[in-house]
């Protein structure tokens, strides 16, 4: 029997783009006859027409389900939504917006058939902005120190995974998914294979400063506890130099009775210990928060409506 192969891609202002990338999977999996295939597109809460673009890509197919967010959950939350409405023995995961070439998904699907569990494109030049590039550095950075990512492997938004890996990500059900994380605790078995990066179809990217650093944020304070031990370091650091500096204090009174003790040395140590005790106090907070959070049950997205036409070849209506 054919492996069933589902691509999962979700959608931001991406009206005039997502129709083209639906267009050129078909025109790929045509050729590669040892596949059956599905597409899950995952409007998260774009807007613009993009969803009724969904809506009319999904009309009639029995391979296209669409999936409207009632609000902005950013991309992860749309990832892990769109991975509930998959059936596929390989799951792969592009954008919306051109730049992950959709024809090349069969070294993906081929890496996977090699045995990985999780095969990642590369890029050798990514067509982003400066803004951007900066930070996918730091986001590798991040993924490498907090989350142990081999310093050999690169991470891109492209990938494929097997059905396994899906379902372990699936039992994730609290709020502030960060895929990656979920992949990285789930196997070791993952390596890169090398496609080409396209330039923007149109529009700039969706990332914005402020949703980079939420997804930093995600990505350490949901799967390590990394911050926290470095605080810890950083504080005996800082108590142990703050000691030592008294104790030169004390000494240089002693042996220069007439050299004054400096008020703007004192206040430069209170400002700057006072400084280090805060961060802490907020790196504490953000964990506890999230805790609170997770608690209360906060969902990871919410689906406002879905279109599948799957399920009416299984006597189900659409939802």
């Amino acid at each position: 029997m054919t492996k069933l192969v589902s691509f999962v891609i979700p959608c931001y202002r991406s009206e005039q783009t997502i129709g083209k990338v639906v267009e050129e999977i078909n025109r790929t999996m045509k050729s590669l006859t040892q596949y059956r295939y599905e597409i899950v597109l995952i409007n998260d809460a774009s807007p613009d027409g993009t969803f009724e673009t969904i809506r009319k890509l999904c009309a009639g197919q029995k391979n296209i389900c669409g999936v409207n967010l009632a609000k902005n959950f950013g991309q992860h939350a749309a990832l892990m939504a769109g991975f509930q409405y998959t059936k596929g023995d390989i799951v792969v995961c592009l954008d919306d917006d051109g730049q992950t070439p959709a024809d090349e998904a069969g070294k993906l699907l081929a890496e996977i058939e090699a045995g990985t569990d999780v095969v990642y494109a590369r890029y050798s030049h990514k067509q982003h902005s400066g803004f951007r590039n900066l930070g996918s550095k730091v986001n590798e950075l991040m993924t490498r120190v907090m989350l142990g990512k081999p310093r050999e492997l690169y991470i891109s938004s492209y990938f494929a995974a097997r059905r396994f890996v899906v379902d372990e990500i699936l039992r994730y059900e609290n709020p502030f998914p960060y895929v990656i994380g979920l992949v990285l605790r789930t196997t070791k078995n993952i390596s890169n294979v090398d496609v080409t990066h396209r330039e923007r179809m149109i529009g700039t990217s969706g990332y914005t400063l402020g949703k980079l650093l939420g997804l930093w944020f995600n990505g350490f304070t949901a799967f390590s506890i990394k911050p926290l031990r470095i605080a810890t370091v950083i504080g005996v650091i800082s108590a142990c130099g703050g000691f030592l500096y008294g104790i030169y204090t004390i000494i240089k009174k002693l042996l220069m009775p007439a050299v004054p003790v400096g008020f703007s040395a004192l206040m430069a140590a209170v400002v700057f210990f006072c400084g280090l005790i805060l961060l802490m106090l907020g790196m504490i907070g953000e964990y506890l928060g999230r805790v609170y959070i997770s608690m209360n049950n906060s969902p990871q997205y919410v689906i406002r409506e879905s279109i599948d036409e799957r399920n009416k070849n299984e006597g189900n209506d659409e939802s």
